[in-house]
């Protein structure tokens, strides 16, 4: 579930420093998504995981839309490393 290539160029005394930063936020509610899309794979009337994945989701699109205002470099490079696929725009 976990993405290696992201993990790799994260060293561990780097996640201790940079727990509050954009890339780190949005990499662990990735993986908070991965696991709650397993469990409703086989849990599909769980309505609170289903909420709770909602929730998240859109945390991860608020921050993904903050990065791409302030950083447009480092946002693609997140979406690419984690193979987020960008936002449709209206």
């Amino acid at each position: 579930m976990v993405k290696n290539a992201f993990i790799t160029i994260i060293s561990q005394e780097q996640k201790e420093e940079n727990k509050g930063s954009v890339e780190f936020q949005v990499f662990s509610f990735t993986n908070k998504i991965q696991r709650l899309t397993s469990h409703l794979k086989l849990h599909r009337k769980d309505y609170l995981s289903q909420r709770g994945l909602r929730k998240i989701l859109g945390k991860r699109q608020r921050l993904l839309a903050y990065l791409s205002k302030k950083n447009r470099v480092r946002y693609k490079e997140l979406i690419g490393r984690l193979d987020i696929r960008e936002p449709k725009t209206r």
